[in-house]
């Protein structure tokens, strides 16, 4: 059957949602192709309903799931009790039926070089609030690359929304840094358990006040934190002059070469948006193309601009983040209507809100905000979702 649509409008009034787990939850859902593993994989796993992911990658040279996503498996495992995960022999088929999320402590896991650390926390980051027991897990592997956004930017960005939409408490702390392709970082990660999530509205922007940031290197000259940081500052010292940026050099015996950058503005609501790149040392042979970051002075310039673009498109988080109030909105409870103003929609933002009405039943209405506005505003009424494993006293 298809999944209920859920308006504001029925909210006082909507269909009970069946429990995660329960025989009306476990209806097996069939998907295609590896767009969105991730995305179906963490609903999967909090609404109760077992998937069956087919054809993936049948006509790539190298078929079947990569070795990050086998790695997210193996963590979600880590933290549930009682999954269940089969992938066929060649690898293309998996039928995944998730289990109760427990949480626990002193969880270590090693995450492959392919994929920042960043891919797995926003993982645990959505899930680790519903779990029994509060979560502490230590990552391991690259902490910023440019697949994926870097762990300082979650720190500094991630952080602050979760707390102003309720879901406060959680704490992140870089331990060592590390690049590709060795690795070699490692990020602790800790967060409490919530009962629910009341509704919430983010609408006002406010004006920039300050820009803070990190530019961290390893294994290069001290130096070339400093010329990322000239660059950055020549920049945005034209728009406003509450600009600080602090070094970080790095120590790892064991790791690659490599730096960085990473930049967060806050505004007079409270509104933070970040931006970041690491830099592509290019390999002997390999020639730089057109938009190469390969100099810090690249790496500086590509950083500001992008925070200078991210404050352009307006709403209230920035494109990397705006799966957080949507995620949480969707899980919210049902007696008052979650309402978020939002600019441009990333690619990765359009799938989730696709998996949401098809896992969770809600569908968000948008509305474009004022004459001619470039930001449109999401509501939704949620699921109720309660944490049912979570001791009241």
């Amino acid at each position: 059957s298809s999944p209920v649509s859920r308006s504001p409008q029925r909210c006082a009034a909507g269909p009970s949602r069946h429990p995660p787990h329960s025989p009306a939850a476990m209806s097996l859902m069939a998907f295609e192709g590896a767009q969105c593993f991730r995305q179906r994989l963490l609903l999967s796993t909090l609404s109760g309903k077992p998937i069956k992911i087919t054809k993936v990658r049948v006509d790539d040279e190298r078929p079947g799931f990569r070795d990050y996503e086998a790695s997210l498996l193996r963590l979600l495992d880590k933290i549930c009790d009682g999954s269940r995960i089969t992938i066929n022999e060649t690898g293309t088929t998996l039928r995944y039926t998730p289990g109760q999320l427990i949480g626990g402590e002193a969880i270590v896991h090693d995450c492959p070089p392919t994929r920042s650390i960043s891919y797995f926390l926003e993982a645990l980051m959505l899930l680790a609030p519903f779990s029994k027991v509060a979560l502490d897990v230590t990552l391991r592997g690259v902490t910023a690359d440019n697949k994926d956004v870097s762990v300082d930017s979650i720190k500094s960005t991630a952080i602050p929304i979760l707390d102003y939409i309720g879901v406060p408490g959680m704490a992140i702390a870089v331990k060592k840094r590390g690049f590709a392709p060795a690795g070699g970082g490692e990020v602790h990660f800790q967060c409490p358990v919530i009962k629910k999530i009341r509704p919430f509205a983010v609408m006002k922007e406010g004006k920039v006040k300050r820009v803070r940031g990190v530019a961290y290197t390893m294994k290069v000259s001290p130096q070339f934190a400093a010329r990322m940081v000239d660059v950055a500052r020549g920049i945005l010292n034209d728009f406003l002059p509450d600009v600080w940026i602090y070094t970080d050099h790095g120590r790892n015996p064991a790791g690659c070469p490599g730096y960085g950058m990473s930049l967060v503005c806050e505004t007079v609501k409270k509104v933070v948006k970040s931006a970041d790149a690491a830099a592509e040392i290019a390999q002997e042979g390999e020639r730089a193309v057109e938009g190469f970051l390969d100099s810090p002075e690249a790496v500086g310039k590509a950083v500001a601009e992008r925070l200078l673009e991210e404050v352009q498109l307006d709403g209230v988080v920035d494109t990397q983040h705006q799966y957080i109030p949507l995620w949480f909105a969707a899980l919210a409870e049902e007696d008052a209507v979650c309402k978020i103003r939002l600019g441009k929609l990333s690619p990765h933002t359009v799938s989730l809100l696709r998996n949401i009405r098809d896992f969770l039943g809600v569908t968000f209405q948008m509305e474009q905000d004022g004459v001619g506005g470039e930001t449109v505003v999401f509501s939704c009424c949620g699921v109720g979702m309660q944490n049912m494993g979570k001791r009241s006293f």
